[in-house]
């Protein structure tokens, strides 16, 4: 690798290292209390953070906010907001028993929770395409995040953007996120004390236990703590599997005249033992879903992860019309895992595996800053932006495998066998990873929006300008391979809201993608090689109706994304294109007193282009997905509320030919929620059955480098839990 791959000029060197997310909009004003017929489990009130504007406020019902980050713009209202997003509440994390972000966005009908390749990382797809959990935001950056997976106790918001957000985000670090992006709000100290413990247990005796502590300091209360630590440890629902989860997390807030600052600092400790995998189909028949509690994992598979992150913002007014913003975070993660993954090869369940290990280390810094300004011209009123980012990479790997032939099984009949300890090749020294990859991604962007008749008509108009410096290195010799590159890109946005009434707007937008190419798997004989950056381009035009107590939203949209042409000589490249176009449909808030509803439909067309495939539906996209929850508050039965929740998804294709494919699913959850007063404490009792007709059914298709594998969905599962509030 030449020296200079990775070199900054001064100038960009000192902007990143002033950094922000300009989009970080949250703090001050705390939530407004839900409305009087929307039963109140925990009162969270979510205060200062390094923003002016504050924390949007929560939506009739509680369960989704008026709006959230819409990356460089800001905290933007629903209304105002020329794109599709859903911003989901720690009320509704909290009543939702969510143990993961996965179990936050079961409810979203425009996303569905599949895995990484390989692995047992969450991974989402929006829109049809995938977004690794290497590329959810945190705070408005890239790479903080634990990377298989977060507790969600830390969380004020979960925050989905359906869409091409390079512009508003910048590209995303890990090769994901072309159908939309999500970014998860850390919690702050309310403006009222809190001392909350949570206690539970789910299905297979998984217990769990949780503390949330807030209080703020000072004579005018500027300066606030948040506390968040949680646990949880035992068998799950799946036969023989243990997780064990621990957290802790502190959030700081100062604010003092023109000047806010706010701190994370969070440890994750994750560790599967027996983790049931992915299946890979190698035959021609797609294997019937077994029982979905059996466990077809071997006992001696695991996969650990532990993580150390942390964010500092800033955010300074330099006048009342002009706000200076920077932020900088990074994260040290080590993981290690020994696999066991299976592939079918016949339709009555018959597999086979091998050992494959794997070992990482992960260091990333990243950070942004930016200026925001309002002035005006004439009856024109303009509010401008400009920031500049930057992110960095050092990922060290190492992997084993062999055990060729020692393993058959059956998915309907597992069977177990000793760990291979023989015939294993090694890439690098499991033991001490060398660094396989170093990556460097630097942009800086600029936004007008235009306000016009009174702000009535919104116009945002803008561009990022982003570079992307990628470095492989080969395993064994830690040499640099000639798949070094350095490529710059713009992705504009053009945009547009129309404020037809006080409760209804239509929006338009265009946009564009652009992620950095994968690592190859090892899989290919190119294993190891870094792909090229590539881009997406979406149009999309939408309504959106508010009556205060009801919203509903529509999108039309579609987009394209390049994807594999195949493996020649078992190399493996990137060739055709998939083009999503599709229609979204969501409805959140209460009806009518005591009802409170969440959900929508999600129509998708992908197809496959340029390929030996041309006209063929896209992997793991399905068609048709819909969903509705409901809440409701039982009359004579204060306190109490009964919630139900129905999930469909349309079958899948897990092959680019479409000869195989997993079939349609339903699913159905019931809970019940109850708020009361012991010893003169508020106590909140909470249940909940997922999959309550106890179906077997693969769930999803994974994506990753465009290769079908099967998920298989979870049993029937109980969780109860209490929450005491002192």
């Amino acid at each position: 690798m030449h020296n200079s791959t990775f070199k900054m000029s001064p100038l960009a060197f000192a902007a990143v290292l002033m950094t922000t997310a300009a989009a970080q909009a949250q703090s001050g004003a705390a939530p407004a209390a839900a409305e009087p017929e929307t039963l109140q489990t925990v009162t969270i009130t979510a205060s200062a953070d390094a923003s002016k504007d504050g924390l949007s406020k929560q939506y009739a019902g509680g369960q989704v906010a008026r709006g959230g980050r819409m990356g460089i713009l800001g905290n933007v209202d629903m209304m105002s907001a020329p794109f599709n997003s859903t911003n989901y509440t720690s009320q509704f994390v909290a009543d939702q028993q969510a143990s993961s972000i996965g179990d936050v966005l079961a409810a979203d009908p425009g996303v569905r929770v599949s895995r990484g390749f390989g692995n047992f990382q969450e991974s989402y797809v929006i829109h049809g395409f995938e977004l690794a959990s290497d590329d959810v935001g945190y705070n408005g950056l890239y790479g903080i995040l634990p990377r298989q997976y977060v507790s969600p106790e830390l969380l004020e918001r979960v925050e989905v953007f359906k869409g091409a957000s390079s512009f508003l985000n910048g590209a995303a670090p890990g090769g994901s996120g072309l159908g939309g992006a999500i970014n998860l709000v850390p919690k702050r100290a309310g403006n009222a004390p809190l001392t909350q413990l949570t206690a539970g247990i789910a299905s297979g005796g998984n217990g769990y236990g949780a503390v949330d502590i807030g209080r703020r300091f000072g004579e005018n209360q500027q300066f606030g703590v948040r506390v968040n630590a949680a646990k949880r440890k035992g068998e799950t629902s799946v036969d023989n599997q243990r997780s064990e989860v621990s957290l802790f997390t502190v959030g700081l807030d100062y604010r003092a005249g023109n000047l806010r600052v706010s701190a994370d600092l969070g440890y994750q400790d994750f560790d599967l033992t027996a983790p049931r995998p992915s299946v890979t189909v190698g035959g021609t028949a797609v294997p019937a879903a077994p029982d979905a509690s059996k466990n077809f994992a071997q006992p001696w598979s695991f996969s650990k992860e532990r993580d150390t992150f942390g964010t500092v913002r800033a955010e300074y007014d330099l006048n009342q019309n002009i706000t200076a913003w920077a932020a900088f975070g990074g994260r040290a993660g080590v993981e290690s895992n020994s696999l066991a993954n299976l592939t079918s090869s016949s339709a009555d369940g018959a597999a086979s595996f091998y050992r494959f290990d794997n070992a990482g280390k992960r260091t990333t810094r990243t950070g942004e800053t930016g200026v925001r300004g309002k002035l005006a011209t004439g009856a024109v009123t303009h509010t401008l932006v400009a920031s500049a980012s930057g992110f960095w990479l050092d990922s060290r790997n190492a992997y084993g495998f062999g055990g060729f032939g020692l393993g058959n099984t059956n998915l309907n009949a597992p069977t177990t066998t000793y760990i291979p300890t023989s015939a294993l090749a090694y890439g690098n020294d499991i033991d001490d990873p060398r660094t396989t990859q170093k990556s460097i991604l630097s942009s800086y962007a600029i936004a007008d929006t235009l306000g016009f008749n009174g702000d009535t008509v919104l116009v945002t108009i803008g561009a990022r300008r982003q570079t992307i410096k990628d470095q492989g290195y080969a395993y064994n010799t830690g040499l640099a391979t000639d798949t070094h590159y350095d490529e710059s890109a713009t992705t504009p946005v053009a945009a547009v809201v129309y404020k037809v009434r006080s409760d209804l707007s239509l929006y338009a937008n265009y946009s564009e993608g652009l992620v950095q190419g994968g690592i190859v798997g090892s899989d290919y004989s190119n294993r190891g090689a870094v792909l090229s950056p590539y881009k997406t381009k979406q149009k999309e035009i939408g309504v959106k109706y508010d009556s205060g107590k009801l919203g509903m939203t529509a999108a039309l949209y579609t987009a394209a994304k390049p994807i594999g042409t195949g493996e020649l000589n078992g190399v493996y490249a990137l060739g055709g294109e998939q083009r999503n176009r599709g229609l979204d449909l969501s409805v959140f808030g209460v009806p009518t007193q005591g009802l409170r509803l969440l959900g929508g439909l999600s129509l998708l067309d992908a197809e496959q282009r340029g390929t030996a495939f041309s006209g063929k539906d896209a992997l793991g996209a399905p068609k048709t997905q819909l969903n509705l929850g409901t809440e409701w508050d039982v009359p004579g039965a204060p306190g109490l509320a009964l919630t139900a929740r129905a999930v469909y998804t349309s079958k899948q294709y897990i092959n680019p030919a479409n000869t195989l494919e997993i079939g349609a699913w339903t699913r159905f959850d019931l809970g019940a929620r109850y708020l009361t007063r012991i010893a003169d404490r508020d106590v909140t009792f909470r249940a909940r059955v997922d999959n309550v007709a106890d179906r077997n059914y693969w769930a999803s298709a994974v994506t990753s480098f465009d290769s079908g594998a099967l998920v298989l969905a979870a049993p029937r599962s109980f969780t109860v839990s209490a929450t005491v509030d002192f």
